[in-house]
Order: C-alpha cells, then structure tokens, then sequence
C-alpha cells in the first residue's frame, strides 16, 4: 500500500483496489503532451527573450518574444482543458505566427539566418504535430448537431438500485 494513498482520504472512503487502462485516447495524449510542451516553451520565451532573440538575429524584438510567451501559455492552458480543440486551434494560429516572425528574420543581412531555418523547421514539425492532434480529437469528442446523448438507463449505482437497496441500515447496524 502507498504512503501517499490514505493522505487525503478519510477511513470510510473506499479504496481503490486496481487500476484499469485510462480513458485517454491517443490523441488525447498527444493534446496533453502539447499542452504542456506549449506551457513549458512560453515560459522560455517569457523569460528567455533576451537569449532568444540574440540567437536568432531579432535583436530589440524582446517584447514580442514575451508576448508570444504569454500566448504560448494561454494556449497552452486551453489545450489541457476541455476546451482542447480550441487550445489547439490557437496553437495553430500561433504557429503561423511564429513561421510569419521567423521568415521576416530570413533577410540576406542576418548573421543568425542559419538559426532561424532551423527554428522555422522545428516550429513546422509541431505544426504538423498540432494539426494531426486537433484532427483526431475534433473527430473523436465531435458530436453533430441535432444528437442527443441518452443517460435514461444509468443509475449512478455501480451495481444497480436493487442491489443498493439496504446498504446504508447494514453498514449502521455493523
């Protein structure tokens, strides 16, 4: 048994006596993963800028690095929620962003050029990465208008009301 297991849990909760696979598919994994990956290179970027910036030749260009931080985060927050394809989506639309940025630093006076066309290769390949993920996740957390989810057969109780039925007079008794 774990240390940790009974820290927040009172006696009378149950305990969880095996784990089953996760209900997380693929590409929700893949989602989550680039959630994190998005939080993780905002905070770069927001305290990083300086180092950035001088690596890729976009001297004077801090505040914008920052800025794009602070949107990596956001989008970031918004891909590990519910709300993930929206979080995706504007990963998306940072990516562009980004390959816009990079490609204005491509110009034939910049020592750095050789760094940016490998930072424009790197922010392709999440690309590619962020449109695979809000493909499959849209396609499997999709529902089409007009359908109705039905719960009229659940309960709530794992074993059915009858079987629930007498449950809390025993426990009392015992």
């Amino acid at each position: 048994m774990n240390l940790f297991s009974t820290l927040k849990r009172s006696k009378g909760d149950p305990k969880v006596l095996e784990k089953g696979p996760s209900s997380l598919s693929s590409s929700d994994r893949l989602a989550r993963n680039l959630g994190w990956f998005s939080i993780g290179l905002g905070l770069v970027e927001l305290f990083g800028a300086h180092r950035i910036t001088r690596m890729l030749g976009l001297d004077g260009q801090e505040t914008m690095v920052r800025a794009y931080g602070l949107r990596e985060i956001g989008a970031g927050m918004m891909t590990l929620s519910v709300d993930k394809e929206v979080g995706l989506a504007s990963r998306i639309a940072g990516d562009g962003i980004d390959i816009v940025t990079l490609a204005s630093a491509m110009h034939s006076d910049n020592p750095k050029r050789d760094n940016v066309a490998m930072a424009m290769a790197m922010v392709a390949g999440v690309t590619l990465l962020d449109l695979l993920a809000v493909g499959a996740t849209t396609g499997r957390h999709m529902r089409h208008r007009g359908d109705i989810r039905d719960y009229s057969e659940r309960s709530g109780f794992p074993k059915g009301i009858s079987a629930s039925r007498g449950l809390a007079k025993a426990s009392r008794a015992v």
